[in-house]
C-alpha cells in the first residue's frame, strides 16, 4: 500500500514501530543505515526486532553504537559531514545532518570562519571529522567543544567520539519511529 502511496524509505521521516519491526530487511537496512551507517550497527539493531517499544530500540541503538570498535565508529564516520557543511540532497542522511546542525544558518562569519579552521585542525590532529551531536547546540557551544577536544589525546578523544555517535544515532532512531 505505501507503494502505491508513492512511499520511499528516503522520504518519509517517522513511523511507528510496528512498522518498524515489521518493515522488509533490505528496506529497514536503508533506514538504520541513515542513523548510523556501521554495517555492525545494521546488523545488530535488526537482529533485536521485533522491539516492544520505541525507548526499547533507542536504547538498544545507543547501546550498540557505545560498544562498536574503531573501525566500525570510522565506518560511520564516513557518513557524516562536518560541522557547518551544508549538505545538499533529499537522502535521509542529508535532511537528517541539515536539521541537526540547523543553528548553523545563524552562526556569526567569525564562528563559521574559526568552525572551519578548527575542522581542519582536528582532522589533521585525528584524521578523522570532528563529531559532536549538533542537535540542541549553538555554533558558538559546537566551537568551544571543538577547541577543548582539540587537547584530547587519541584514546579519550575516540571515547568522546563514540559517545557523541551514540547521541547522533539515538536521535535519529527517536525520530524514526514513534510508538503511535
Amino acid at each position: 500500500m505505501r507503494a502505491a502511496l508513492g512511499w520511499h524509505p528516503l522520504t518519509v521521516t517517522e513511523h511507528s514501530l510496528d512498522w518498524f519491526n515489521d518493515l522488509p530487511a533490505d528496506q529497514l537496512h536503508v533506514h538504520l543505515r541513515a542513523c548510523n551507517a556501521a554495517d555492525r550497527f545494521v546488523r545488530e539493531v535488526a537482529a533485536g526486532r521485533p522491539y516492544p517499544g520505541a525507548a526499547d530500540l533507542a536504547a538498544t541503538a545507543e547501546a550498540v553504537t557505545r560498544e562498536l570498535d574503531w573501525a566500525d565508529v570510522a565506518q560511520a564516520l564516513a557518513a557524516h559531514p562536518r560541522i557547518g557543511e551544508r549538505v545538499d540532497g533529499e537522502s535521509v542522511e542529508a535532511r537528517s545532518s541539515r536539521a541537526e546542525q540547523a543553528a548553523m544558518d545563524t552562526a556569526q562569519d567569525e564562528v563559521r570562519t574559526a568552525l572551519a579552521d578548527g575542522n581542519r585542525a582536528y582532522e589533521a590532529r585525528f584524521d578523522h571529522v570532528y563529531l559532536i551531536r549538533a542537535a540542541g547546540r549553538s555554533p558558538a557551544e559546537m566551537l568551544a567543544e571543538l577547541r577543548r577536544r582539540l587537547d584530547n589525546d587519541e584514546a579519550s578523544e575516540r571515547v568522546e567520539v563514540t559517545r557523541q555517535l551514540a547521541e547522533i544515532t539515538r536521535l535519529r532512531v527517536e525520530k524514526l519511529v514513534s510508538d503511535s
